[in-house]
């Protein structure tokens, strides 16, 4: 596997870059069963041809990014269901490896320009399967969380893609952890929380939660996902300010998700209309997160390039 032959710190600085949607959306879109613990994670096994079909179907939309299906896959999480870390190690790399296949078929389809590929990590609560994930405060040390993040990291940063994404961040002492967990693997990576109005999900202020990732050199974008659309203009202005780096900003459709049940509650609020004032305000790297489809990354990908 190569990387593109532009680096990804590059087309940052040269304008917007568009973020792909929610893979879980497209996967489910397409037949596929996500309710497991493992979300779309179980496919890297069960599946992979379906998973790089999705990325294909983002990139065809304007994606130049495609997150991989690696945001719920983690060693726990695989070892709970029998699988050890050997066969886990692989699966993650498979992940990466089948965003960069669909990367190479959309190029034969005529998808023109560079198109990368983000390692997805999410958070510790990512694991739990229980919705912790948009609340933070999991009873674990900045230490400890940092020795459940790093060999994850160590292992899809080796598999070769172009930055890592570290997503749906709930609380600004795990993004301390993430932080130092980032050290050394020489490849990029975004740090983006999860908000709720002007403070992260864990309740810190948004000043307080960008700060860490400020000086880090490691982390060439930070900004928020898989959050509400009205919470995002703020914390675009507040991430830009803080720490003078490009932002990334991908919300959900505005639905909120019931861990109970398993579904998604609510009318869906995201509107493209809003992405020309993120990329005003810093953003550099512009998508949707959950429930956000192909048709609304078209929409936007043509919305950036006017």
């Amino acid at each position: 596997m190569v990387r593109t032959s532009v680096p990804f710190a590059e087309a940052l600085a040269a304008g917007p870059v568009v973020l792909d949607g929610g893979l879980s959306h497209q996967l489910e879109a397409a037949g596929h069963d996500l309710g497991d613990a493992l979300w779309s994670a179980r496919l890297l096994a069960e599946d992979p041809e379906a998973v790089t079909e999705a990325h294909r179907v983002y990139f065809a939309a304007g994606a130049q990014v495609a997150i991989t299906a690696s945001y719920q896959a983690t060693f726990a999480g695989f070892a709970r269901r029998g699988i050890g870390a050997a066969e886990a190690g692989a699966l993650l790399g498979r992940s990466v490896a089948l965003a960069r296949e669909a990367a190479g078929r959309a190029r034969a389809d005529g998808v023109a320009g560079p198109l990368y590929v983000a390692a997805s990590a999410g958070p510790y609560g990512a694991m739990l399967a229980d919705g912790s994930e948009y609340r933070g405060r999991y009873g674990l040390t900045v230490a400890e969380l940092t020795r459940f993040h790093r060999p994850r990291l160590e292992v899809l940063a080796a598999a070769g893609p172009d930055v890592l994404a570290l997503e749906t961040v709930p609380d600004a002492d795990e993004a301390r952890a993430l932080v130092r967990a980032v050290r050394g693997l020489d490849t990029p990576a975004w740090l983006s929380y999860s908000v709720a109005g002007a403070c992260t999900r864990a309740g810190q202020p948004l000043e307080e939660a960008f700060a860490v990732a400020a000086d880090v050199d490691e982390i060439v974008a930070v900004g928020v996902n898989c959050c509400a659309p009205a919470d995002t203009d703020h914390a675009v202005e507040v991430a830009a300010r803080v720490t003078g780096k490009p932002v990334v900003v991908y919300p959900n459709s505005g639905e909120s998700w019931d861990a109970g049940a398993r579904t998604w509650c609510g009318a869906p609020e995201f509107r493209v209309e809003q992405v020309t004032g993120w990329a005003a305000a810093g953003a550099r790297l512009i998508g949707g997160c959950c429930r956000v489809g192909p048709e609304q990354i078209r929409a936007l990908a043509a919305q950036l390039r006017g």
